[in-house]
């Protein structure tokens, strides 16, 4: 039976102990969706919008790579980890939705899933944050990890 890995034998919040684990390459892809107003995509000209505040989506991306380094201080039982590479990548799809996606490497004892987790949801609100004078009709549809790999298992959502 699985059990939880964060509580320690009584049942209370534990950082988990990677001392011993063995030093792997681990990444993982995080992917953010939002529903954004038809009247905001209407500004959007070469994959970003424009506005007073500066680029969206530019900023975005800049506020996801930051928040990646970030995570162990937001996240009570995460362990700082030294990122070999986060990057931020948003367009708009087929849908008319803005897809957020977010990658992290690390060469570590832990995995690098709740960067990527962190990266994509603050990418998400600094875009809801830029847009929100506009309108207020923007939805944040899903945040969801779409692809891990190193450590003891892999993971890929089809």
């Amino acid at each position: 039976m699985k059990k939880f890995t964060h509580l320690d034998k009584e049942g209370n919040p534990s950082m988990v102990d990677v001392g011993d684990k063995p030093r792997t390459e681990r990444t993982a892809m995080a992917r953010a969706t939002m529903v954004i107003d038809d009247e905001i995509l209407s500004q959007l000209e070469n994959n970003e919008i424009q506005t007073k505040k500066g680029p969206i989506f530019q900023t975005a991306i800049l506020a996801g790579i930051m928040a990646t380094k970030k995570t162990s201080e937001l996240i009570p039982l995460c362990h700082p980890l030294s990122i070999n590479k986060a990057s931020v990548d948003i367009c708009v799809n087929e849908e008319r939705k803005v897809e957020i996606d977010c990658l992290v490497k690390v060469s570590g004892k832990t995995g690098v899933e709740m960067e990527a987790l962190t990266g994509a949801s603050v990418a998400a609100l600094t875009i809801y944050d830029m847009c929100k004078g506009f309108s207020h009709n923007i939805i944040i549809e899903q945040i969801k990890l779409m692809k891990k790999t190193g450590g003891k298992s892999d993971f890929e959502r089809k």
